[in-house]
């Protein structure tokens, strides 16, 4: 794809800039996301970050996460009623670490 652009130097003059596009070979596809009116007022206050990179980054951090999750938890031998058990008896210790 060619785009053809005129800049204006002053104000008589143009340079004319002919710009060769690499064409797109993956296209992105648009997602809604909805925040609350504060968490909107709060990212207005940052213009100049891109919130849509920082959402994707987000997610894309996240997909890495679920499927070292996913892979692990293939490989476990452990079953869910023990999963379970050891998930209580993990949560009793912090708690008696964190209430002392």
């Amino acid at each position: 794809m060619f785009m053809n652009t005129f800049f204006q130097i002053s104000n008589f003059r143009y340079i004319y800039i002919f710009k060769h596009i690499k064409h797109i070979t993956h296209k992105m596809v648009s997602i809604t996301l909805s925040v609350s009116k504060e968490l909107k007022e709060e990212m207005e206050a940052f213009p100049e970050i891109n919130w849509s990179e920082v959402a994707r980054d987000a997610i894309k951090k996240k997909i890495v996460l679920l499927e070292k999750f996913k892979q692990f938890s293939k490989e476990s031998e452990i079953n869910e009623d023990e999963t379970i058990t050891l998930g209580r008896e993990l949560n009793k210790k912090l708690a008696k670490k964190y209430l002392k």
